[in-house]
């Protein structure tokens, strides 16, 4: 924060007690997170920080019955995967606690490239909840697939620095790494003083040393304590997952010894809308450590201290003089019921909702027109050039797929769709740069007996996705995405059954948590109508487009197999 002598010289009065406090906030057990222990201290706030703990002067308000806290961080959010606005996100977090989120913004950056962060950066400006940017390293993630931009050093380096801007976001070509790539070492350069975010699943050895050597300094994708233990004795601070994808912080939990408690932090990396409106965010996070045996003010200080320090926000994490006064108050250390909720000294929630005098300014909606080709229906009846078909299977509970090989669905010598065995279509159509280019696969385990669903979330690239049990269905559904400038859909027999715009980039919406929850509500109900039985139907479709995840993906390219990392023919089985 900008600080001048004078604002100074009032805070340092306050501090000395020469002068009332704006508030002192008194009762409640206070978390130092320094110590590990609770005080029965009173907090003085002034000027939006925090000046003393102690006895002060000045309006007093009764925090008896309460637990002060310092204000939550999620340390890795992909905050396009609540589909809402920083305005609205900060409307949805603010009342759950969270006062700070560090933002990996590759799935904008992936569609509007520069111009992506740009809106997220101007977005920001003058909220009530701190929005850091993490700068994409990886974009495209992969050339597999058509995306709408790609970001080279060049293109980074004049955003370092910048207001909002703290580092390298999760870098997630470790064999890239690993081998010296030069691209990356020219991003990897930009930060050297950190913080560089690392993701790298299942690296051990000799690989990861040369992962840590190049500077990266966390990593978010460990699924077993073995490999969480190694990458601590290595120097990586630990990101515990807990999101409304991937859950590890179960699994992850007995890694962190009590040694090593100052070297890991809660992170959701994706929150849908219904899990912030049912579950919560980081208070949920908090909760279920201490479901897992944790003290609470050791999980306490995974949400707070250290991705604090792990990010250089010198002006947050706890509660003492000089730190922003971005405090929570809860009613127990079980649940982690959230009562009043402070930012910079202000009053913004209480009892789950944001005060009325709170202000959340406009920002401007970007809207950029797709570039979509769209091919005839034809292309989704390709002739038959074999037998067998490579089918993409669904796994449950899990982004990984089966590679299948079986007998083709054909008729009058064209693949069609068998509802019987569950083989349906699946395509993508790309939509940054008008090719035309049209991947067509098959895949098992949707469960549709009829319609077709849409998306243009597609992880990374967001081509436009289309599933479906009837061809031009899928092409009705296609054409309405492309008309509402992008979103997800359900259609059946012509007919749009749901729907949800997401106008920003194909992504996110400008509407509120309620209103986009209940949407999405909706498009799941719509699907069950349909015949499917999955629990989260859209987000396993947004993932079959990324071709980094085994066995078999589809891109606007063509079916990946991602094991041997090419375009494979959909014919036959080799």
């Amino acid at each position: 924060m900008d600080m001048t002598w004078e604002k100074l010289e009032a805070q340092l009065q306050a501090a000395r007690g020469e002068r009332p406090a704006d508030v002192v906030l008194t009762g409640g057990l206070v978390a130092n997170v320094y110590t590990g222990e609770w005080l029965r201290r009173d907090v003085a706030l002034f000027d939006g920080v925090i000046v003393g703990l102690g006895d002060y002067s000045g309006p007093r308000l009764d925090l008896r019955g309460r637990y002060l806290l310092p204000g939550f961080i999620d340390g890795h959010l992909h905050l396009e995967s609540s589909m809402l606005t920083p305005r609205e996100l900060a409307r949805a977090l603010l009342p759950l606690g969270t006062t700070t989120i560090i933002a990996d913004p590759h799935e904008i950056a992936n569609v509007w490239g520069t111009a992506g962060l740009d809106y997220l950066l101007a977005a920001r400006e003058g909220l009530p909840l701190d929005i850091f940017i993490m700068l994409p390293s990886c974009v495209p993630a992969s050339p597999l697939e058509t995306a709408g931009a790609r970001l080279e050093a060049a293109d980074l380096k004049p955003y370092r620095g910048r207001p909002g801007v703290l580092g390298l976001a999760e870098v997630m070509n470790f064999p890239g790494v690993v081998a010296g790539d030069k691209g990356l070492m020219e991003k990897i350069a930009l930060f050297s003083h950190g913080p560089i975010d690392g993701h790298a699943p299942l690296l051990t050895g000799k690989a990861l040393n040369a992962y840590r050597l190049a500077g990266i300094g966390s990593d978010h994708e460990c699924t077993e304590a073995a490999e969480a233990r190694e990458k601590l004795e290595l120097g990586f601070y630990l990101m515990l997952r807990e999101g409304s994808l991937a859950k590890n912080l179960t699994d992850l939990l007995p890694a962190v010894t009590p040694a090593a408690r100052r070297r890991a932090m809660l992170v959701t990396d994706d929150c849908h809308p219904e899990d912030l409106l049912e579950w919560g965010h980081m208070n949920r996070l908090l909760a279920k450590t201490v479901s897992l045996g944790w003290d609470p003010l050791a999980a306490v200080t995974l949400a707070t201290l250290n991705p604090a320090e792990y990010f250089g926000l010198r002006d947050r994490g706890a509660i003492a003089p000089g730190l922003s006064a971005d405090l929570v108050t809860v009613e127990d250390l079980e649940e982690f019921r959230v009562d009043k909720v402070w930012k910079n000294g202000q009053l913004v929630a209480e009892k789950g909702k944001l005060r009325p005098e709170v202000q959340l300014p406009e920002s401007y909606l970007p809207f950029r027109p797709f570039q979509v080709k769209l091919p005839d229906l034809e292309a989704f009846f390709p002739p038959a050039a074999g037998e067998l078909v490579k089918v993409i299977g669904l796994i449950p509970g899990q982004l990984l797929t089966r590679k299948l090989v079986l007998s083709a669905p054909v008729k009058d010598g064209r693949l069609v769709v068998d509802v019987g065995r569950d083989l349906l279509k699946l395509a993508v159509l790309e939509r940054h740069r008008g090719t035309g280019n049209v991947g067509l696969g098959v895949v098992h385990g949707f469960g549709l007996k009829r319609g077709a669903l849409a998306a243009t979330v597609a992880h990374d690239s967001h081509n436009l996705i289309v599933l479906g049990a009837d061809e031009a269905d899928m092409m009705a559904a296609a054409e309405f995405l492309i008309k509402i400038n992008g979103g997800l859909t359900a259609v059946a027999g012509g007919r749009v059954l749901a729907y949800l715009p997401l106008p920003i980039a194909g992504l996110i919406s400008p509407q509120s948590l309620e209103e986009v929850a209940a949407a999405y509500a909706r498009l799941q109900e719509a699907y069950r109508e349909l015949g499917g039985g999955l629990a989260d139907p859209f987000m396993v479709l947004s993932f079959l487009a990324l071709p980094v995840i085994p066995e078999l993906k589809l891109t606007d390219l063509g079916l990946v197999d991602v094991n041997r990392f090419q375009v494979v023919p959909l014919w036959g089985e080799e």
